[in-house]
């Protein structure tokens, strides 16, 4: 048995303790081992083996019975225990409940004890006190104070505290009676209230803030208590406004009352709003007074530069200050200390705001009109003007005698910015300064003068100016500058757009005047508008009308019927070059001068009229085959010179026009062949028949035979 616990090694593994059975077994081994394998001698090792491993079984589940039995008994044993265990605590809970009782039975007794003795001590300390009173209060009658608290400086409080209900005392006594002992007390109050307040005074010199807050939780009940605040708040100034900037020395001297106050005053918020109100109404009054009253009357731009820094500077402070507790409605008493500084200055803002921004916006314009050595003509109003104005637009007539700008434009964009900037300080001064309430009504006021000085007095004055310079369509020479107005115009109002959306609608986008600015900006852009297009259209007369001079100085009759039809070359006619020159010239001008849709629809207009004119142009003349060649030749360079335009309508004319002259050059026979064509089934027969009549050949029988 030995031998086999010995083979129960841990961690016991089944096979590996059958393979150490086995090689210990002599005979157990393999053939090629020291002794030859035996079989049998294993089978039997095995037999024993298991037998030992049984008898072995049986003596461990003996033990494990016998250790099971005295586990069952321990446990019984250790369950009793814990009963009586059980038993003993309720046992010892119940005296605790007991003891617990009897000790709140004796807590009561004390309290009612201490309930009877205070009811005893308090009358016998007032009593005393009462005495102490009344012997300190015969001093005063007998005229000499012999104690020591009145005596002893080092007793200040004591005697403050005594003096203080002595003379709430004195209030009370007969004046005929007490009169002299009541003045008496009185000067003594007064004596040692003096005495506090100079020492206060003396401990904040010093940096004391201990001694400060005890003197001041005595001065607390005196009449002086103010005093003492306004000595606190005078010494805290002393020496606070050393910098150039005294908007940053009083935010910097509240933000170091405001960590100290808390220490010495039992009221910090009182006495740090009393702080703040006082450089209010006398520091930063006067600075206000002083920066504004000294050009008020001699230069409105700078006292309106001066208020807008001021006040900006001012409500700047004013937040800072809101961090600080002040007490319950801080916002409305510092809104209240910034209008007790500008209240006389914001009255009548708006009305040098106005006045300072007509008069800037006259010098800038007429400095303009100084250095073009340009004199203002008045622009006429009312019902004969107005009359010149429809027949113009009506008849494209010119009324009186046209202007010679020599093609200057009376447009600048400096003046406009300088115009605009001087608005954009207005409307950024007149939001800061402005009542909420009169906000929109001030910003309207601006944007009027706005309209009157940039829309009418310059841009509509320019445009004015402009076609009154545009000459009447049969001039020979033109200079057609009006595209520079109308480019310069666009730009100016694209800018006076600009400040629009981003500097006024903000402040009337929630009142009833936001409808009467866009209304009144509406009728603005209505009015140039129809200044622009009428200037537009005679502009483009005034083109077509150069046209004409130039086909008729240029265009020969001898053009379409050569003579000597060998030595004809198949090229376009000096008058088609120099139109189609000048055409492209105005093309792009046009191209430069507008923007968008524009654009288009004035080349459209233009190209329209241009084939009118060339149609109507080369229906003045008869062809022959040769003329013909040559006019279709010039047509298609009028068809390339329409390319340029890039509108579809407009090359659709001059294609439909180039199909037409074919007609000039057809075979008789194939006459019905070309007008049934794509391009010409849709034509009048009466425009097909103008053409072919232009024909050298056209009354011949057999022309007419085949176009009937």
């Amino acid at each position: 048995m030995a031998t086999t616990a010995e083979l129960f090694e841990e961690p016991f593994v089944a096979d590996e303790y059958i393979e150490r059975l086995v090689w210990r077994t002599p005979g157990g081994g393999s053939r090629g081992g020291a002794e030859a394998f035996d079989p049998k001698r294993l089978l039997e090792e095995f037999v024993n083996h298991i037998q030992e491993l049984q008898i072995m079984d049986e003596r461990i589940q003996r033990k494990v019975e016998k250790l099971e039995q005295q586990c069952q008994k321990e446990a019984k044993e250790f369950a009793k225990k814990v009963q009586e265990l059980q038993k003993s605590n309720q046992v010892a809970f119940q005296h605790f409940q007991e003891l617990d009782e009897h000790i709140s039975y004796v807590a009561t007794k004390v309290c009612h004890l201490g309930d009877q003795l205070e009811g005893v001590n308090i009358p016998r300390q007032r009593a005393v006190e009462a005495q102490k009173l009344m012997k300190y209060f015969n001093e005063f009658l007998d005229g000499e104070l012999k104690s020591d608290v009145f005596t002893n400086s080092e007793k200040i409080k004591e005697a403050a505290d005594i003096i203080q209900k002595l003379h709430l005392i004195a209030q009370e006594l007969p004046f005929d009676r007490f009169s002299e002992v009541k003045s008496k007390i009185a000067s003594k109050y007064h004596d040692l209230e003096c005495q506090l307040i100079q020492e206060f005074t003396s401990a904040q010199r010093r940096g004391e803030i201990s001694r400060m807050r005890e003197v001041a939780a005595v001065l607390l009940h005196f009449k002086g208590y103010s005093h003492c605040v306004d000595v606190y708040i005078k010494q805290c100034q002393e020496g606070a406004y050393l910098r150039n900037d005294i908007f940053e020395d009083a935010a910097i001297l509240c933000q170091r009352v405001n960590k100290q106050v808390g220490d010495i005053f039992s009221n910090p918020e009182t006495v740090l709003a009393k702080l703040i109100q006082n450089v209010f109404e006398i520091k930063l009054q006067s600075f206000v007074k002083d920066q504004l009253e000294e050009c008020r009357k001699c230069d409105a731009e700078q006292y309106l530069k001066n208020l807008y820094d001021l006040y900006t500077r001012t409500t700047n402070l004013s937040s800072k200050l809101m961090e600080f507790n002040l007490g319950t409605d801080k916002q409305t008493f510092l809104s209240k200390l910034i209008k007790s500084i500008f209240i006389s200055y914001l009255e009548n803002y708006i009305e040098m705001e106005t006045d300072y921004l007509k008069s800037r916006s006259a010098m800038i314009l007429h400095r303009y009109y100084d250095s073009k050595n340009h004199q203002k003509r008045s622009i006429g109003t009312g019902g004969i003007q107005d009359l010149k104005e429809r027949i113009r637009q009506r008849t494209n007539i010119t009324l009186g005698p046209s202007i010679d700008t020599h093609g200057e434009t009376f447009l600048s964009q400096e003046v406009v910015v300088n115009l605009l900037q001087e608005t954009k300080q207005a409307f950024e001064r007149c939001h800061r300064l402005s009542d909420p309430s009169d906000l929109p009504r001030n910003a309207f006021r601006i944007f009027t003068i706005l309209v009157e000085f940039l829309c009418i007095e310059h841009i509509d004055y320019a445009l004015e100016t402009g076609l009154a310079g545009i000459p009447s369509s049969d001039s020979k020479s033109a200079n057609l500058y009006f595209l520079d107005v109308v480019q310069q115009a666009n730009t100016i109002f694209h800018l006076f757009d600009k400040q629009f959306n981003d500097h006024l609608m903000p402040l009337i986008s929630s009142s009833p005047k936001l409808s009467e600015c866009l209304q009144k900006k509406k009728e603005i852009i209505e009015q140039m508008e129809m200044k622009l297009d009428t200037g537009i259209d005679r502009t483009l007369n005034c083109m077509i009308g150069q046209m004409k001079h130039i086909l008729a100085a240029e265009q020969k009759k001898t053009d379409f019927k050569p003579e000597d039809t060998n030595n004809v070359m198949m090229q376009y006619t000096n008058a088609c070059v120099k139109v189609c020159a000048y055409v492209r010239k105005q093309v792009e001008k046009i191209k430069n001068s507008m923007d968008g849709k524009n654009v288009d629809t004035v080349l459209m207009e233009l190209g329209v009229r241009f084939h009118r004119l060339i149609y109507e142009h080369l229906q003045q003349y008869s062809y022959s085959c040769m003329g013909g060649m040559l006019a279709i030749c010039d047509v298609a360079e009028y068809r390339k010179c329409a390319k340029d335009f890039k509108i579809p309508l407009v090359l659709q004319l001059f294609d439909t026009l180039h199909a037409l002259f074919n007609l000039l050059v057809v075979a008789p026979d194939n006459l019905k062949q070309v007008c049934s064509g794509e391009q010409l089934a849709n034509l009048d027969k009466n425009i097909l028949h103008s053409f072919v009549q232009l024909r050298g050949d056209y009354r011949s029988a057999r022309l007419a035979r085949h176009f009937s």
